[in-house]
């Protein structure tokens, strides 16, 4: 299950606003490979809506069905930050309707800073702005 936590307003190319819903996923377990430790963490990500903000406000804390998958993508630079490190990604988080059970990630840093994406589309294809 995925729970709908926040929303973002975005401008389109030709100016007009639309509105991404916010999703988080259930909990994950990651085990460092520095301490070897376990991490509690949660995967989130954006989907594009058709609502209006009201509608948006409404739908925080509303649970569906599915889950966020990591999926490969171009390489991008992301600023972390908290640090203003640049580092480069080659993934993105998407929403998926097909359930998962539990997942335990191996991790090689001690807490993970994903990249939250914003996302456009015109095409139908999902792009990342960092």
């Amino acid at each position: 299950m995925v729970t709908i936590i926040n929303f973002k307003e975005r401008q389109k190319e030709d100016g007009t606003s639309f509105y991404l819903l916010e999703i988080q996923g259930g909990i994950e377990m990651v085990k460092s490979q520095t301490t070897g430790q376990y991490y509690a963490t949660s995967q989130k990500a954006y989907i594009p809506s058709t609502f209006n903000e009201t509608t948006c406000k409404a739908l925080i804390g509303t649970q569906m069905k599915g889950n966020i998958q990591k999926v490969e993508c171009e390489p991008y630079e992301y600023t972390i930050r908290e640090t203003g490190e640049v580092i480069m990604l080659n993934h993105r988080f998407v929403y998926s309707q097909q359930e998962q059970g539990p997942v335990v990630v191996e991790s090689n840093t001690d807490f993970k800073s994903y990249a939250e994406t914003e996302t456009f589309s015109r095409n139908g294809r999902s792009v990342e702005f960092a």
